[in-house]
């Protein structure tokens, strides 16, 4: 049985890893915290869990932790987690971070795109990036799990299996991603709020999204070249949920076919990959993976243009956040992967 704490127990994302920790036969929560919501009842924050935990939220200090948990995950801000990371590594804990801080392998990248030195380069070299599809073996046994984004795991897993194979040439791609209020967290600001966000579809970040450099570093060691991609993320109504349409132009005809068989090579054996064609509802929907772990993928061809777009779509919550952070934390302690995740999507929703 592994003791885990989860830091910052209160945000949407902590929520969810506590909801699917609590169906872990492996797992034992021994302490959440929250600066906002010490002493009250973990309940009291995310109904849904009434009757699942007797305890309470937490504050949060290095000291605190002691013997008290074997996995840390750290569902803190950017820049906020790095602060925490090397000592509750040094004192022999494995940390599972959902945050940007531990993602990017160059420090000149992440201060490009998070505005500071980083202080510990030496971790950014040694985290796992942690998406299964591509790096279950580096999973096995690491101690510094980095949890990708959400919107960069939509286009890296739309993108990937056509960077690693002949169908473009080219190197430069947009993904463009809807994306679900949940997104912008449980606080509530200007623009996320109920009736700034409700039938809105509003493009943000459209000048360059801090996502776009996760998936030019994962995609361009798929591809073996240096590889450019521009996400343009579009705010829509829906609380759940993100939808990535990767466009590209094929550097010869291709058939359905041809596409579906590369696709499904480079993700056989991948559990919560479904390759979606040919359903009733023929591309990949959001709605159909809620509240699961799994990224369904597809494909549009349009023989006309020799134009390819590729789909992804994933619960951010879920796929693009806790539910991936538990499938590489099952895969390091070698756990069944789908422990704790074997929840079907919800329909309706």
């Amino acid at each position: 049985m592994v003791k885990v704490a989860v830091i910052g127990g209160s945000g949407y994302t902590g929520g969810e890893l506590l909801r699917l920790l609590a169906i872990h036969r492996d797992v034992e929560v021994t302490l959440v915290t929250s600066r906002e919501y010490a002493g009250k009842p973990i309940s009291l924050v995310h109904p849904n869990l009434k009757g699942f935990y007797n305890i309470n939220f937490s504050d949060f200090s290095i000291d605190k932790i002691g013997n008290k948990a074997d996995t840390v995950f750290l569902s803190l801000p950017h820049k906020v987690s790095m602060n925490y990371a090397p000592k509750l590594l040094e004192m022999g804990m494995q940390v599972i971070d959902l945050s940007a801080d531990f993602r990017l392998k160059d420090p000149e990248v992440y201060k490009k795109w998070y505005g500071i030195e980083h202080p510990y380069p030496d971790l950014l070299k040694k985290s796992v990036y942690g998406m299964p599809e591509l790096h279950y073996e580096e999973l096995k046994n690491a101690k510094l799990i980095a949890s990708p984004g959400c919107n960069a795991t939509a286009t890296i897993l739309a993108l990937a299996p056509i960077v690693s194979s002949n169908i473009t040439d080219d190197n430069r791609f947009i993904s463009d991603v809807k994306v679900s209020s949940s997104e912008g967290g449980a606080k509530p600001k200007e623009g996320s709020q109920h009736s700034e966000r409700a039938n809105a579809i509003r493009p943000y970040e459209a000048t360059g999204h801090r996502h776009a450099a996760e998936a030019e570093q994962e995609l361009s060691i798929i591809a073996g070249k240096q590889i450019k991609v521009s996400i343009v993320p579009h705010a829509v109504s829906s609380i759940r949920g993100a939808l990535s349409s990767a466009h590209l132009w094929m550097s010869q005809s291709y058939s359905e076919m041809d596409i579906w068989k590369k696709v499904a090579e480079f993700y056989r054996g991948k559990k919560f990959i479904r390759i979606i064609r040919g359903n009733v509802h023929p591309y990949p929907d959001p709605k159909y993976v809620i509240g699961s772990n799994f990224a369904d993928i597809g494909f549009a061809i349009e023989e006309r243009l020799n134009r390819l777009t590729m789909f992804s779509a994933i619960d951010n919550l879920m796929k693009g956040a806790a539910g991936q952070a538990i499938q590489s934390f099952n895969i390091s302690n070698k756990f069944e992967e789908e422990e704790g995740l074997k929840t079907p999507p919800l329909r309706p929703a």
